[in-house]
């Protein structure tokens, strides 16, 4: 029975002593290991992010191969004038939002751009930007595309050449420096323009000077001409503050815009891909 009991004492004995030895490990740190195994959150799909920015169904996905691409023509040269447009000719069911100048930077606009995943087009204005880059950054990783609104905002139509020349290609040098793109796409001011602007705008690189067949206003979308209702391949215009200062935030006329082009039965196609 001793011998028993005595085997038995130094069982517990050598458990307590293992038990001793091994490295504990504080609650504490348990749960910061944990958490330091844990992928960040990222943003919500899309699917499931239309009711956070006050959608009532997801966007649907534009096609991947777009119909009828606007094209030049085959006898477009180097010198070739581009061609002016506020619509595209094709049949998706798409349209495009573009946005102007660039100084109204609203944060949670990123995070729109990102969760939606929505393909929007931004005209910047260098002197309307101004410290204000490093939210384009932001909306470029988000998958925003950047391009060219001139330098300072005047209207172009019957200045100089070399006025306008320095006003466009003046911008398309900013946004090469800031962000190494090089904007084919560009928007004249007010959509003022002449064939000045066509000849400078094609010096500086430009492809395709991009107007606007609607823009949102507080009462709603202004038709610039044709039908008062949206069509496959309209060009939209989301106005800045400054056009509509009593009017909604940014965000809101997007989410407005976008409630209007589902209910007619639209997606947001991406501008470049057309281009």
């Amino acid at each position: 029975m001793r011998r028993r009991l005595r085997r038995t004492a130094a069982a517990l004995l050598t458990a307590v002593l293992l038990t001793g030895c091994a490295p504990s490990v504080d609650p504490i740190e348990r749960l910061g290991r944990k958490a330091a195994q844990r992928v960040r959150p990222q943003s919500p799909p899309a699917e499931q992010a239309y009711r956070r920015w006050g959608l009532t169904a997801p966007l649907s996905a534009p096609p991947r191969r777009p119909a009828h691409p606007f094209r030049l023509a085959s006898s477009a040269s180097a010198h070739a004038l581009p061609p002016v447009a506020d619509h595209i000719a094709t049949t998706d069911p798409v349209v495009f939002l573009t946005y102007d100048d660039g100084a109204e930077n609203d944060p949670r606009f990123v995070d729109m751009v990102r969760e939606l995943r929505l393909p929007v087009s931004m005209f910047l204005t260098d002197s309307a930007v101004g410290p204000g880059y490093g939210h384009f950054a932001r909306l470029r990783s988000a998958g925003a595309d950047l391009q060219n609104h001139t330098l300072d905002h005047p209207s172009l139509r019957g200045l100089p050449y070399a006025g306008q020349r320095a006003e466009i290609c003046g911008q398309r040098d900013r946004l090469r420096a800031r962000f190494g793109v090089r904007p084919r796409l560009f928007r004249p001011p007010y959509g003022a323009y002449d064939r000045t602007t066509l000849r400078a705008a094609a010096d500086c690189g430009v492809t395709a000077v991009v107007l606007w067949r609607a823009a949102t206003r507080d009462t709603g979308l202004h038709f610039t001409h044709g039908p008062h209702r949206l069509r496959p391949g309209d060009i939209l215009l989301v106005a800045s503050d400054d056009d509509d200062l009593d009017g909604p935030a940014l965000r809101e006329r997007t989410t407005r815009l976008l409630r209007r082009i589902q209910a007619e039965g639209l997606t947001v196609g991406r501008l470049q891909d057309y281009w």
